[in-house]
């Protein structure tokens, strides 16, 4: 079966076809060719310039297999704009949806939604629509194609690490280290030779892999498509059930409760793998590992596993913790093999208290960034920058000041201040220091990627000038068209309409660099309305509109589309940023900017 829709532009090219595979099951394939130097982005760029998404509207008699998904290999760069790294295709490209015949016939109908870019300027989200209906036919046909996850080896890779160094953080926890020198003690006694002692210490520690590796897996099923823990990191409802989650965990490392599990379900696998002995006695008692150290290893999970919900690849949490069990189940077997390197190791003591109290506060720290997600998200203005940074500065002060000893923890007795958290204290205040200067509007690099975006902040006092540059950027005061035209003719001043977008990587790029120059700012403050309108804005409109555009009928359905479709009707232009200088009465166009980082070149712009 072959159908074919297509979406033209002069810089990117898509179509759709549906194939036929196996039986029941068919893929929409959307195909892509770009002209030289322009590139689509791929499905997992969360938090960067838009992703290639596969939206279904109807479906009839079939459901969806998985999400969608690229075909071949996309290239991986970080770009400093969003602090992420970014994945694209060049030239070409491919992306596919499989979906499931589950009755005789069957309707599908949507829309698969994409990025691109060159190096001066960006797309708007572009849609690529299709809709197909047939009947179930039996079919051995089988596709030949590549299709390697886009989420890359490197992807991969770095949750690895990321959570390979969350299980050697939870090592130095008073959960987990006190445990190490007295289990491997137990095998050396009670191994009738060196190299049983290594044996059952090894098989120890694949106990522990196997435990949390099957945590990972059943993340994953429970997930059940690659895109559904990804979905939830945008969602209001995840987010601060997120938020809530951390706090409670940070709360727990501080020592405001104790997350235990009932003492009986240890004691029962302590007294079974006494009993039963043998390969299985050491796995449950690996398991029992995983029960008693759950006060401490519980927080840091759940943090982790939070964090690969922004992932959105469906393997990322079998990945992540195959890293965390891996440290944990590292030294258990190290120090079977070489016994002598446990008189090297630090004794338990007050330090490890100092380790819980470290994580509890960057728990909570983080707990606010998850909060301000779904803040900005759905517009409530609940935590703007100047409250968000506020939070921060009270717990890095707070943090310092019980390394220093002059507030006491509850698990935290100890009264010496060592070098070490005299010197981890001044770090957090210094921090703090930091962080004060970004109440008046400073940019914070440093904690931009956590912050909420400049634009939030309520207040600026003074003339917040930094090189120059004026960091608290051009004040939006409209978002809505009508108000600011009837502004702009009251005030008797022309129209500046800025298109923009939430995921373009050059209107953060000209913003930065050009809308938040003191004079660019004061000639756009004395002679224009500024209203500020995204491409890329999701919120649905109350009802779908159909208009004609060059002879064909163009589907609106969200705010985003709409101010779209404005740009190109008002100057034939399909990128951001993209201003436009209007007069309010007679709605005419006086000039019009792309992309520039050269204030000279904007300025002339205004003036024209």
């Amino acid at each position: 079966m072959l159908c074919t829709a297509l979406s033209a532009q002069n810089e990117v090219s898509f179509s759709s076809e549906l194939l036929s595979t196996n039986d029941s099951i068919f893929t929409i394939r959307f195909s892509g060719t770009m002209a030289p130097s322009w590139h689509v982005y791929s499905v997992d760029n969360a938090g960067g310039p838009t992703p290639a998404e596969f939206v279904a509207e109807k479906l009839e008699g079939c459901q969806l297999v998985g999400s969608l998904e690229p075909v071949g290999e996309s290239k991986h760069v970080f770009d400093d704009v969003f602090g992420c790294e970014v994945s694209f295709f060049e030239g070409k490209c491919a992306f596919e949806q499989k979906i499931k015949v589950i009755a005789d016939s069957y309707t599908i109908a949507g829309y698969m939604v994409y990025g691109a870019c060159n190096n001066e300027t960006c797309l708007p989200p572009t849609n690529v629509e299709f809709s197909y209906t047939g009947a179930l036919v039996s079919n051995n046909e089988t596709i030949d194609a590549d299709t390697t996850s886009a989420t890359g080896t490197h992807s991969l890779l770095w949750i690895f690490l990321s959570c390979l160094l969350g299980g050697f953080v939870a090592l130095l926890t008073p959960c987990v280290w006190p445990m190490i020198p007295l289990t491997v003690s137990y095998f050396l006694k009670h191994s009738t030779s060196r190299s049983r002692a290594i044996r059952d210490a090894s098989l120890y520690g694949l106990s522990i892999v196997v435990i949390y590796v099957a945590l990972g897996l059943i993340i994953t099923l429970v997930s059940g498509r690659p895109d559904a823990l990804n979905a939830m990191s945008t969602n209001a409802v995840f987010n601060i059930f997120f938020t809530l989650l951390l706090i409670m965990f940070g709360l727990s490392l501080l020592g405001a409760f104790e997350l235990t599990l009932p003492a009986s379900w240890s004691n029962a696998v302590d007294r079974k793998s006494e009993a039963v002995g043998g390969v299985l006695g050491i796995f449950l008692m690996a398991f029992m590992l995983a029960l008693v150290s759950f006060s401490c290893t519980g927080p840091i999970i759940g943090f982790l596993l939070v964090e690969l919900s922004t992932v959105g690849s469906i393997v990322a949490p079998t990945i992540g913790m195959l890293g965390f069990s891996v440290a944990l189940a590292l030294p258990f077997t190290l120090f079977a093999m070489f016994p002598s390197l446990m008189n090297k190791i630090p004794r338990s003591g007050s330090w490890m208290m100092t380790v819980k109290t470290t994580l509890g506060f960057i728990e909570i720290l983080f707990a606010f960034k998850f909060f301000s997600v779904a803040d900005i998200a759905y517009g409530w203005g609940l935590l703007p920058r100047e409250t968000f940074l506020s939070l921060w500065i009270a717990l890095a002060v707070a943090y310092a000041l019980c390394m220093w000893g002059i507030i006491k923890m509850p698990h935290d007795a100890g009264s010496n201040v060592s070098i070490g958290r005299l010197m981890t204290g001044i770090v957090a205040f210094a921090f703090a220091i930091y962080l004060v200067p970004g109440l008046w509007g400073a940019p914070l690099n440093a904690v931009s990627a956590f912050a909420p975006p400049i634009e939030t902040q309520d207040f600026v006092i003074g003339a917040n000038a930094y090189n120059g540059v004026d960091t608290h950027k051009n004040a939006i005061k409209y978002d809505d068209l009508e108000q600011a035209k009837q502004a702009a003719k009251t005030e008797n001043k022309k129209l500046l309409i800025d298109f923009t977008g939430y995921g373009c990587v050059n209107c953060r790029k000209m913003e930065q660099t050009v809308l938040s120059n003191i004079d660019v700012k004061q000639l756009i403050n004395d002679n224009f309305i500024r209203v500020t309108l995204y491409v890329d804005d999701k919120h649905k409109l109350t009802e779908k509109e159909e208009v004609m555009e060059n002879g064909k009928t163009v589907t609106l359905r969200t705010i985003g589309d709409k101010w779209s479709l404005l740009q190109r009707q008002l100057s034939g232009v399909n990128a951001q940023p993209f201003f436009v200088i209007m007069n309010p009465v007679s709605e005419e166009v006086v000039a019009t900017s792309a992309f520039t980082e050269d204030v000279a070149t904007f300025v002339a712009f205004l003036n024209s």
